[in-house]
């Protein structure tokens, strides 16, 4: 219970029920064999849908020129299993979760799948002991910054298409011009125009180069089709 109740210390929450986060804890293998009640897949279940929706949120309101399509490959990166699992191991969930005796010693405590369901379940958990603005603040404070500094062209990449798309009519390449930077260090906004033989196509604007490139990119994407 010692290493359970410090995972809550670590998110500062204080539970008013206690034993739905054991619950959100507990491994099916571990109720089979001490007799208990339930185990976390109820909780995990409406975690998983409390997550979708609060990282659906977080991109929309981050990435304001995104598509729906790009936004959709964003969260499905943030919340794939191995996301999830790497989270629930960066918090300490491992030897947390109650596990039935062959569970353990075939090391469930570190498998990707146990692990992203554990995870899912404490904030399923979470949600059902407080609310979902509580959950909301829980799950920015996790996974805000990944979601901020995700590296867009892994998931898709707007420079590769406008230069395919270039190349289909003419020869040449496109070019790439940081024309201002707004804010100080920490936060500072990078303004790219993307040209082709010195004309303008589109303009972005991004917390890195790369991502103004990006959007620039897709700004110029977007007029083509217009």
């Amino acid at each position: 219970m010692k290493k359970f109740t410090e995972i809550l210390n670590k998110f500062h929450i204080v539970a008013n029920d206690l034993s739905i986060y054991e619950q959100a804890f507990t491994h099916s293998s571990y109720i089979h064999e001490h007799n208990e009640a339930k185990d976390y897949e109820r909780i995990e279940y409406i975690g998983d849908a409390v997550l979708d929706l609060v990282v659906a949120d977080l991109v929309y309101n981050n990435y304001p020129n995104l598509d729906q399509g790009m936004m959709s490959k964003l969260r499905s990166q943030i919340v794939c299993g191995k996301s999830l699992a790497n989270y629930a191991r960066k918090y300490n969930f491992g030897p947390c979760i109650r596990l039935g005796h062959g569970e353990l010693t075939s090391g469930g405590e570190d498998s990707n799948k146990i692990l992203e369901d554990v995870f899912e379940a404490f904030i399923g958990a979470y949600y059902l002991d407080y609310n979902y603005e509580s959950v909301y603040k829980l799950v920015s404070q996790i996974m805000l910054e990944d979601i901020i500094n995700f590296d867009l062209e892994s998931v898709t990449d707007y420079k590769s298409k406008l230069q395919e798309d270039v190349q289909s009519d003419r020869r040449g390449t496109v070019t790439y011009k940081v024309v201002k930077e707004i804010g100080n260090a920490q936060n500072k906004i990078f303004v790219v125009d993307v040209l082709y033989d010195n004309i303008v196509l589109g303009t972005g604007k991004g917390s890195s180069k790369k991502l103004a490139e990006q959007e620039a990119a897709h700004n110029a994407l977007l007029k083509k089709v217009k």
